[in-house]
């Protein structure tokens, strides 16, 4: 088995990936394979899947009323250590 990697978010590899899906696709064995980069809600994603817990915690705590409003002119001063 042979493996290549694409960057899909460049033109060289949008071009690869439509030039291989015009010619190859339904082909006998021939299959691309979509690498797990953290899976978040079945969709591919460059978050790994700790930092996807964090941001769902935060989520959660954002709708118990636990969280810190920050003002962005005086940030120590929002966080009580001026």
């Amino acid at each position: 088995m042979t493996t290549i990697k694409i960057n899909e978010n460049t033109k060289t590899g949008k071009a690869f990936m439509a030039m291989f899906e015009a010619f190859f696709k339904g082909v006998e064995g021939i299959e691309v394979v979509e690498p797990n980069y953290g899976q978040v809600n079945e969709e591919r994603s460059i978050y790994t899947s700790e930092f996807a817990d964090k941001v769902k915690k935060a989520e959660e705590n954002i709708k118990k009323g636990e969280t810190t409003t920050l003002n962005p002119d005086d940030v120590w001063g929002s966080l009580g250590l001026k």
